[in-house]
């Protein structure tokens, strides 16, 4: 049966390995960064909105748009007019949010980042 030859997703010989990198690839741009987190805050934004969000014009925002729906990162739906963006699963921002807590650790100079905080509440 071919699907027990198939290799797990996590191994190191995975077929996934090299869209894994085109993946974090496309994450490797802040712009794009701040939009997965706009998104992850929001759900459901236009371009305007996100340009805002993330201060960049709109027509940047779009081009990155473009290519993180070419991945399918980013989905959209028509309401009237306006064209709506959001996350197509919670995997990219998943993973946004691992990489600034990496980035927490990366400047914590031996002191606790601020994702190890208790949340107060």
């Amino acid at each position: 049966m071919d699907a027990d030859k198939q290799t797990c997703g996590l191994d190191p010989a995975s077929e996934y390995v090299d869209l894994a990198a085109e993946v974090l690839g496309i994450l490797s741009d802040p712009t794009r960064i701040r939009i997965v987190l706009a998104l992850r805050q929001a759900e459901e934004l236009p371009v305007n909105a996100l340009a805002e969000a993330v201060g960049k014009k709109p027509s940047g925002v779009s081009q990155h748009l473009a290519r993180m729906r070419m991945v399918r990162m980013v989905t959209t739906r028509q309401e009237g007019t306006r064209v709506l963006y959001r996350l197509t699963d919670e995997h990219a921002a998943k993973l946004v949010v691992e990489a600034i807590k990496q980035a927490e650790h990366a400047v914590a100079n031996g002191q606790i980042p601020p994702h190890h905080h208790a949340p107060r509440g």
